[in-house]
Parts: C-alpha cells; sequence; structure tokens
C-alpha cells in the first residue's frame, strides 16, 4: 500500500502534461491539424515543456506571457508551476479550445489562465504586466515576436523562447561572428542573450526540417545614448542591408551621401571601411548620435 501511494504521488503532477497521443486525440477532436501558415509545430514531450518551465525560471504568481499556445502542451507545465498564464494565440480554433484543455486537464489551475485571440505582433496590453515571455515560437515570426514584446511590454524580465537553431544563433551570437546581424544587435539593446540548450526534432508534431534551440534574455538597461531607439535601429537596418559593403557605403543612404556617412563614423570613432557586423550596441548608438547632431558633412 505503501509502495503504491509513493508511485501515485510520483506520477499526479504529470499526468495532465499532454503526450504525443493524447496531442493527436486532441487535434482530431477540433478537426484541426498543424497549420503551416502560422508555423505551427506543437510539442509531444512532457519532458521538454517541463524543462523549459524550469528553465524559465518562473514560479508562483508570476505574471507570465506565451505566444503561440496551440494545443497547450507548453501552457500546461507553466501553470504548473504557480504562474500566472496568459496565452496569445491566431488560430480561432485553438483559442477557442485551450481554456477548456486547462480546465479539464489542470481545473485547480484554471483561474490562473487566460487566453487572448489575437496575432501576437499587434497586441499593446495584457491582462497583468507580464513578468517573463516563455513560448514555443513559430519559426517565420519569432524575432519580430520577440522584439515587439520587449518594446511593448517594459516589465519583462526574462525571455525564455524555442526557435529555430539558425534563428538562435543569429539572437545569441556576439559581434565578429559569421551570424552576428540585425537581431543580435537589436536584441542586445534590450538584454544580454545567450543559448540555453537544443531541443531534438523528434519531440515535435509534425517533425520539422530543422534543428531548434533555447535562447534566454535577460533585461538589462539600454545603452545610454542621446539617440532614440528609432534612429539606433534605423542605423542597424542600414548597416546589415548589404552586408558585404563597408559602412561608408551602406550608411550613405541615411546620411544623405557617402561623404557624411564617413564623417559621421569618423565622429564616433569608427573607422569607415568597417563593416556593420563588426559593431557592438554601443557603437551603433555613438553613430546614431553623430548623424543626429546635424554636424557632420556639414
Amino acid at each position: 500500500m505503501g509502495a503504491l501511494a509513493v508511485r501515485r504521488l510520483v506520477l499526479t503532477p504529470v499526468a495532465h502534461l499532454l503526450g504525443p497521443t493524447d496531442i493527436r486525440l486532441l487535434a482530431q477532436s477540433l478537426d484541426t491539424a498543424p497549420h503551416k501558415k502560422w508555423g505551427q509545430n506543437f510539442v509531444v514531450d512532457a519532458g521538454t515543456v517541463r524543462r523549459i518551465a524550469r528553465l524559465s525560471g518562473v514560479g508562483e504568481g508570476d505574471a507570465v506571457v506565451e505566444v503561440g499556445p496551440g494545443l497547450g502542451s507548453l501552457t500546461l507545465a507553466l501553470l504548473e508551476t504557480g504562474a500566472h498564464v496568459t496565452a496569445v494565440e491566431i488560430d480561432p480554433v485553438l483559442a477557442e479550445a485551450l481554456p477548456r484543455t486547462v480546465g479539464e486537464r489542470a481545473p485547480e489551475e484554471a483561474s490562473r489562465f487566460s487566453v487572448i485571440h489575437q496575432d501576437a505582433l499587434t497586441v499593446e496590453s495584457l491582462p497583468e504586466p507580464p513578468k517573463a515571455l516563455v513560448a514555443n515560437l513559430p519559426y517565420n515570426v519569432s524575432v519580430p515576436v520577440i522584439l515587439h514584446f520587449l518594446e511593448t511590454f517594459p516589465t519583462l524580465e526574462r525571455v525564455l523562447v524555442m526557435v529555430q537553431s539558425e534563428v538562435a544563433d543569429r539572437l545569441a551570437e556576439p559581434p565578429g561572428t559569421r551570424t552576428y546581424g540585425v537581431p543580435s544587435a537589436k536584441a542586445a539593446w534590450y538584454c544580454s542573450v545567450r543559448k540555453a540548450g537544443e531541443v531534438g526534432r523528434a519531440v515535435f508534431w509534425p517533425v520539422p526540417r530543422v534543428d531548434s534551440s533555447l535562447v534566454l534574455m535577460e533585461r538589462r538597461e539600454p545603452p545610454t545614448t542621446s539617440a532614440s531607439r528609432e534612429d539606433v535601429f534605423a542605423v542597424i537596418d542600414a548597416a546589415f542591408a548589404q552586408r558585404r559593403k563597408a559602412l561608408r557605403g551602406a550608411l550613405a543612404g541615411i546620411a544623405g551621401s557617402p561623404a557624411a556617412a564617413e564623417a559621421a563614423l569618423r565622429a564616433a570613432g569608427i573607422e569607415p571601411l568597417t563593416r556593420g557586423e563588426k559593431l557592438a550596441i554601443e557603437d551603433f548608438t555613438h553613430i546614431a548620435e553623430a548623424l543626429a547632431s546635424g554636424t557632420v558633412g556639414a
């Protein structure tokens, strides 16, 4: 009797999480399947969502926003931590079904859950100021969603997302590396960023043709600068628009001419023939300040 009681105690916490059979039966009951247009790949492994919830660091009473919850695999694991979870789902069928799934599989946690049927890129408000964004993000919109939420919700302290490994590299790589670019530089405005692990393809349905990684982003103060974020981001976009171009040529459009771009670069202490992938976020702020001063090229 004692051994049986212990076994039940061990199994009970995972009983409400979704496994491969649960996911397929649930999708069948809704007469739906993963949609390519929304980049849907559902996680079917309870161990994986448990791992993501643990790495996110969220706990009792934390306000968490989840983007693209799908059928609710990660949602249930996040609720298990004691967090308050708001899910943002664009798919109307899944958005309608999710509260029912939570109510059936975790009724004691349902009061801490809400869902918003909306495109994540248009979300401007949430029921609670979020402390963390935790999500299995659709590959095709992952970077825009992350940047939108970091800008829109300054209360976000941590972001833990599962994304395509190539996207993870673009977000986490430092200046001077092959994959450093617009996502890396813009993410660095808001956060310190690092990869937090790899995820096998077999945990998804359907199985994707690409590898996935976890990325952890922790909020920090933006660089001290007199330039606006919009002006700094405009410099970043221009610097990487043609990766093989030296900055003197790449920034000519926003500076007004190659000569004006060179003057701004020299004022910022940067060699004009440098390429954008060599610059840290602070370098981009210095360039934006020089361009905004109105003195270069005068």
